[in-house]
């Protein structure tokens, strides 16, 4: 079973809503290479659809090219492994600030007794995710899951 296209759209002055609808073009263009099972086509089709459906108006457009483009990267994740270009750096950044660098600047601005030294932590759990991500993502590259595509929101 084959990818559906992307409509192409016509009068398209915002060069913002035009990179998200090669972005997306991108992403079913590399998927289209790769060994994938029949329902996920069928789900990756539905979106492509979903999207050539909506008509010219941008904000719609738009919208419906984001919900669409995260819904197959959701799915491709959970069924086939497979990643974008530093999915799991920006992933874990966000973790290591909230799960390690909170509990460590609240650690030390308890023990300096000035609750000013918390931001300490933030930068510190930021470098520990950015560091476990990046492994992540090497080692997804390593073993063929990742996409040759950064998705940029």
């Amino acid at each position: 079973m084959k990818i559906k296209e992307l409509k192409k759209i016509k009068e398209l002055e915002n060069n913002k809503l035009v990179n998200k609808h090669l972005q997306l073009k991108d992403l079913l263009t590399l998927l289209e290479k790769r060994e994938l099972n029949t329902d996920v086509i069928n789900t990756i089709n539905t979106e492509v659809d979903k999207v050539n459906a909506v008509s010219n108006l941008e904000k719609e457009l738009k919208n419906q090219i984001i919900k669409s483009q995260s819904n197959i990267i959701n799915l491709i994740e959970k069924e086939h492994k497979l990643v974008a270009k530093n999915h799991y750096r920006k992933t874990w950044m966000a973790i290591g600030m909230a799960a390690f660098g909170l509990p460590m600047g609240v650690i030390f601005g308890s023990l300096m007794n000035n609750m000013a030294f918390m931001g300490i932590g933030l930068p510190i759990g930021m470098v520990i995710g950015l560091a476990v991500g990046t492994n992540m993502d090497k080692k997804a590259f390593d073993e063929g899951r990742q996409l040759n595509l950064e998705i940029k929101y």
